[in-house]
Parts: C-alpha cells; structure tokens; sequence
C-alpha cells in the first residue's frame, strides 16, 4: 500500500498496481510523539474521502482514522459512508480500544488494528482475541518511539517481529509491518527488509515515498519500481530457509552497525 493525499496521486498508484490506496486522517498526538523525527505527517480532510473514493476502482481505499476518542464513532461512520474498504486504528493501547473501534465498524469495513506501542504488543493476546478484527499491521515508527530504541528496524532485528508474527499466525491473523524503499535503494536495503516479511509471513507493507521520487530531483517511473517489489518477491518463493536465515543475520549486522556507528 502507499499513501495518497489526493486522486491524482491514487490514481497514479493504482495504475501502478498498488493493491491498497492509504488515506491518512491521523493527527492526533502524532505531531508530538514523532517531533524532530523524518516521519511522513499528513492533515488530510476526511471531507475528501469521496473523491478518492470516485477514483478508486481496482484497488482498495484504506482510511486511518485517530486513535480512540470522544469522536470516533462519528469519524468511523463518515469514513463508511464515504466508502472507504478498510479503516485502519493506529496507537491502540488495549483490548478495550480495540473492542470500542470494531463496535463503531459493526462490520461494514474491514477492521486494521495497528500494534506500534509496548502496551500493545504487551497485550497482543487480549487484542487478538476480541472478534471483527481482520487483521493487524506494525507501525515501526511509533513502535521503536515507544520502546526507547534508536533506529525504526530494530524491533525487526531484535526478535520482537517474530514474537508478534507467530502470535497473529497462530490465530489466523494476516499482518503486515513497516515500510521499504525501492529495490536497491534505503539504508537498510529494502530486498534484505523484503526478505525478512517473507520469512515472517507478512502480507503487507507500505511503499515510501521514495516511489514518488521523494526528495531525488529525477523521475520516478513508479509502475516500474512496484513491479521490481512484486519480482524480488516471486524470487523469494525460491529462497531455503538457510537463504532467509543467512539474510536475517545480515538484516541485524546492518541495524547493528546503524545505531552504534560501528
């Protein structure tokens, strides 16, 4: 999936074969929680939702509304009636906020939970069990916040993904983490990140902005860069499990050497 703010950037996606279109309505608490960090911030009007939704035609329109608050079950009835497919809950704390926002859904979209705090994945248990939740994703931005860590992969290198993984595989419950950079491009390679949400099973992950062209003044032939994605990934399906294993090891040598500067 990757964000857009506008139809001309969902279209542009969706031409590209992106499977999800990502409309961001968050804003609440994020400012503070991400200040100084290069985090994408975006102040999208939910009012535009329906022009989004005019162009969204073959790929699925994921809004993320605030975390749980007075207002959410008017947020999540207009996001419905707007047509958005999947409405995506970002910094949950417990089963409870879960619970709150599937009620608000009462199932007309598909329910994202995102674990991206400690108290979350302290409680992923809990918050596996409550019913209507379709699936989860892991917001390493946030998570690495609220871990006290230095770099947003180290969750990844330090086991905790796979600790996550196997309790959403156990319940039969997709998930997906992070974000990748183009083939060839990131300071943690996006095949070696790629490699590891096969490994773990993931089903999802989210483009960067780099597949816009991001700050590089050339230009970005995008539905080249997605089929890059989609190429390395049918490759995966022929990696051995010693392959994966070796790139895991080389995935924590790299954030190794990122946060302590070796």
């Amino acid at each position: 999936m990757i964000l857009a703010s506008t139809p001309e950037d969902a279209i542009s996606a969706q031409q590209a074969g992106v499977d999800r279109i990502f409309y961001d309505l968050e804003y609440i608490g994020k400012a503070e929680r991400q200040r100084g960090r290069d985090t994408v911030k975006y102040y999208n009007d939910i009012e535009q939702i329906p022009a989004l939704r005019n162009v969204v035609r073959e790929s699925e329109l994921l809004v993320r509304t605030n975390p749980v608050h007075p207002y959410t079950a008017k947020e999540v009835e207009k996001a419905i009636a707007y047509g958005a497919d999947v409405l995506m809950l970002p910094m949950v704390m417990d089963a409870h906020d879960v619970k709150t926002y599937v009620d608000c859904v009462r199932g007309r979209a598909k329910v994202c939970i995102m674990v991206e705090t400690a108290a979350a994945m302290t409680r992923l248990d809990d918050i596996l069990a409550v019913k209507g939740v379709d699936e989860i994703f892991i917001g390493l931005n946030d998570l690495h916040i609220s871990l006290g860590l230095n770099f947003l992969f180290e969750p990844l290198a330090g086991g905790l993904l796979d600790y996550i993984a196997d309790k959403c595989k156990a319940k039969g419950m997709p998930f997906g983490f992070g974000g990748i950079a183009r083939i060839g491009d990131g300071i943690l390679p996006a095949d070696k990140i790629l490699a590891e949400h096969f490994r773990l099973g993931s089903s999802s992950v989210i483009l960067s902005r780099t597949f816009k062209g991001g700050d590089s003044p050339m230009a970005i032939d995008f539905a080249q860069e997605v089929a890059k994605v989609r190429s390395c990934w049918e490759d995966l399906k022929q990696w051995t499990p010693v392959q994966l294993e070796e790139n895991r090891r080389e995935v924590k040598t790299i954030v190794d050497r990122i946060v302590y500067h070796d």
